[in-house]
């Protein structure tokens, strides 16, 4: 269950981490005003770009136990 865990932190660190990197690459360089802003559509592509991270860090991640995934280690029934 710790490796779960574990996991779990890790994805969703690093999804957050994402979203926020997404999120600022939007907003670009201050060339218009804060109020000129889409903050639907950046809150909609950060979002997509955090639910792609953890879908792709189901392959596994660096950060944890050799950078498998928890579920690759389940056992079948």
């Amino acid at each position: 269950m710790d490796e779960y865990k574990a996991w779990a932190i890790a994805a969703l660190t690093r999804a957050i981490k994402t979203a926020a990197q997404t999120a600022v690459s939007l907003i670009g360089t201050g060339a218009v005003g804060f109020t000129d802003l889409d903050w639907m559509q950046i809150a909609s592509v950060s979002g997509v770009a955090a639910v792609v991270s953890l879908l792709t860090s189901v392959a596994g991640l660096p950060e944890v136990a050799d950078g498998k995934s928890p579920l690759s280690s389940a056992k079948e029934v």
